[in-house]
Parts: C-alpha cells; sequence; structure tokens
C-alpha cells in the first residue's frame, strides 16, 4: 500500500530525477572501483567524497524546500537538525574507537579522557549499537522540531518572527555544543574515526558505499517528498502556504498540518547530516553557526524554491562553485555568495529550475493556444467552400 502511494506520486520529472540519482548510486562507485588510477573513465576517491558531501548538502536542501517552498515556513534553523543528525552519527563512530584512541581508553572516546572524564555518560549508552545511533538520527532532530513545532504553530508564530526564533535556536545550540562539560568534544567535536559496521571509513570501498548509500537516500527522500506534496494533504499544504488564514476558516488544523511536514523535515536534515560525518570525517559545533542554515536558504532558492528538484540542483550548483571559488579567490567567496543571491532574488525569483519551467510552459502554451484558432479557421474555410 505504501508502495502504491509512492509509486503514483512519481510524475515525469520526479521519476528521472529518482532514475539518474539511481545510477548515480551504481556507476560512481563501479568506476571507482573497478577501473584504475590511469584508465579514462575512472572517477578518484576524493572526486567520489566531494560529491558525496555536495548530495548531503542536497538533502538538507531538498528538506527545507518542503516546509519553505510548499508551506510557507521559512526555516533558518535546518543546520540544527543537520548537526545534530551529524552528531548522534559522531558518537556512533566515536564508540567504535575503542582502545585504538590516543589514550588507548577502551570505553571513553579521548576527548573525555583528556578532559578528565571518569566514566562514560548516560546519554552516550547504545551509541556503541549501529541502530540505536540509526534511530537517533531520526528521534533526536524530529523531537526538538516537534517540540519546537507544536509551542511555535500553536502560538500562531509567523513569517519573519518565525525565522527569527528558528535562527536564535541554532544560535543557542551553538553555543551549548561549545561548552566541554557538555560531553560532546566542545569546540573540537570529534574527529580520528575508524570504523562504520565494522568496516575501515578510510577505505575505498567504504567511501563507496557511503556515496550509494547519499545518492538512494536522496532519490528516496525525494520519492517520499514527491509523495507528500501531491497528495490531498500537499493540496492542503499549499493552501496554508498561500491564504493560511483562509485555509483556516474552511476548517483545517493548520498547526498540525505545519508540524507533520516540519518534523519530516527534520528528520530528512538529521538523515543528511549522518551521511556527511563519515564521508568528512569530522563533526564540530560549526556546523551549527547560523550561517550555514542561510546557505542552505540560497541554494534553494538559487534552485528554485518549490520544485523539489530544484535545491538538489542548487545545492549542487552553488558548493561546486565554492570548491572552484574558493580555490581561487577564497576571500571573496562570500560577497560572490551574497552577489549571488540578490541576483537570483532580482532577476530569477522562480531560480533556475522555476524559471525554466516556467518558459517551457509559455512555450508549450502557444501551439496549444494555437491548436483551436486554426481548427476555427478550417471550419469557416469549409464552410465557405460548401456556400
Amino acid at each position: 500500500m505504501i508502495t502504491a502511494f509512492l509509486l503514483r506520486s512519481l510524475d515525469r520529472r520526479i521519476s528521472i530525477a529518482v532514475a539518474l540519482l539511481l545510477a548515480v548510486a551504481i556507476l560512481v562507485p563501479v568506476l571507482n572501483l573497478s577501473t584504475g588510477p590511469t584508465h579514462p573513465l575512472h572517477v578518484p576517491t576524493y572526486i567520489m567524497a566531494l560529491f558525496g558531501k555536495y548530495l548531503t548538502y542536497a538533502l538538507l536542501a531538498l528538506a527545507l524546500d518542503l516546509v519553505w517552498g510548499f508551506c510557507g515556513i521559512l526555516s533558518l534553523g535546518h543546520g540544527a537538525f543537520f548537526a545534530l543528525g551529524g552528531y548522534a552519527m559522531g558518537m556512533y563512530l566515536m564508540r567504535q574507537i575503542g582502545s585504538r584512541g590516543v589514550y588507548g581508553d577502551p570505553i571513553l572516546p579521548d576527548f573525555m579522557v583528556f578532559l578528565n572524564w571518569k566514566e562514560l555518560p548516560w546519554f552516550w549508552y547504545g551509541f556503541d549499537q549501529f541502530w540505536f545511533a540509526a534511530l537517533m538520527v531520526l528521534l533526536v532532530p524530529g523531537l526538538l522540531a516537534f517540540v519546537f513545532g507544536w509551542f511555535a504553530f500553536r502560538s500562531r508564530v509567523n513569517g519573519v518572527y518565525l525565522s527569527i526564533i528558528t535562527q536564535a535556536m541554532t544560535y543557542a545550540l551553538l553555543l551549548a555544543f561549545f561548552r566541554n562539560d557538555m560531553g560532546f568534544g566542545g569546540n573540537n567535536g570529534m574527529t580520528d574515526f575508524k570504523d562504520i559496521l565494522g568496516f575501515n571509513i578510510q577505505a575505498d570501498g567504504t567511501r563507496a558505499s557511503l556515496f550509494a548509500a547519499t545518492a538512494i537516500f536522496l532519490a528516496l527522500s525525494l520519492t517520499i517528498a514527491s509523495a507528500i506534496v501531491r497528495s490531498k494533504f500537499g493540496k492542503v499544504l499549499v493552501g496554508v502556504r498561500d491564504a493560511e488564514s483562509r485555509t483556516r476558516f474552511l476548517g483545517y488544523r493548520v498547526e498540525h498540518f505545519k508540524l507533520f511536514t516540519f518534523v519530516v523535515s527534520a528528520m530528512m536534515a538529521g538523515i543528511a547530516g549522518a551521511l556527511y560525518v563519515p564521508q568528512v570525517g569530522i563533526i564540530n559545533p560549526g556546523e551549527f553557526a547560523p550561517a550555514n542554515s542561510i546557505e542552505v536558504v540560497i541554494w534553494t532558492a538559487v534552485g528554485g524554491r518549490g520544485t523539489l528538484i530544484g535545491p538538489i540542483i542548487g545545492a549542487i550548483l552553488v558548493n561546486g562553485g565554492k570548491t572552484i571559488f574558493t580555490g581561487l579567490f577564497p576571500e571573496f567567496w562570500l560577497f560572490a555568495l551574497g552577489g549571488l543571491f540578490v541576483a537570483v532574488t532580482l532577476f530569477l525569483p522562480k531560480g533556475v529550475v522555476g524559471t525554466i519551467a516556467h518558459h517551457l510552459g509559455r512555450w508549450k502554451a502557444v501551439p496549444d493556444a494555437a491548436a483551436p484558432a486554426a481548427e476555427e479557421d478550417g471550419i469557416e474555410a469549409k464552410i465557405q467552400a460548401a456556400e
């Protein structure tokens, strides 16, 4: 039943995007593992890891588009959900180090030994098991989103006020995780990971598997998001975005629709963070920085808000440009990013994908509009010939 519901949500554009992501999930690891460095089709491991990071950013942008593009909630705190998912995965990876750490303690991570912790904190229990860490990747961001959304949406906090509150939440978490006594590594965070599910995290095969898993989860999340927005529930979401008061007047509990979408989006962001950490090799409080959440908004706007596919493309394009630009002109990147956002707002308000779809729709409408006129002219010609 769930499978049929998801399959019905796949229109032509989404189906093509999902097929491309699944093809990439297979093709890139195969080209990395089965071809030598001298082969013209070889994909180097560092390139694969870099694009794997881009795909986690694409999943984060998709999560934001679900709430901003279809529900009208401009969240400036999705970086917090991303970071919490990353920390949950980082805690699992730290527990896998065991006695191979610098201090050789089989239980305590190195930073706890350095800070003279005597025993493992209670909230670290269970993170030696992957299933528990995977569960926390979903539950922790989802629970935070539920509690935050429950109070915010019931209080009818909207617009810029909601955006400011979400950013304040992110900044508060940034300050909390910077503290050494929180038990999350302080300002240094967590790094020096060894294994994941018993496999060497630095091995080419493991990195290829992480890349494939990221592409597959992105395809699955895109399918789920499409199923949500194309259902009757999604139509109500659009009503909430465009005319919340009217939707409320029709009898819909708007806060429930917002809350559900916000929680699902937060869980997607948590998954993105969990896939990000083993590929990058570090997680620290800098991931909570408000500027990171603002960047996600820029990716979504550049690609096209409310298109699902647009934020994925926007995240890949902007971060690819960031990699190139920071290598050539590192001191000017923030100016370039700000200029890009201003340019998109002024000249491409629908984003890259939204603008292309708009123009394609106009070109398609011209022949459709001309067809009835041509048919009418043909009928008149036949009448005149008959007369």
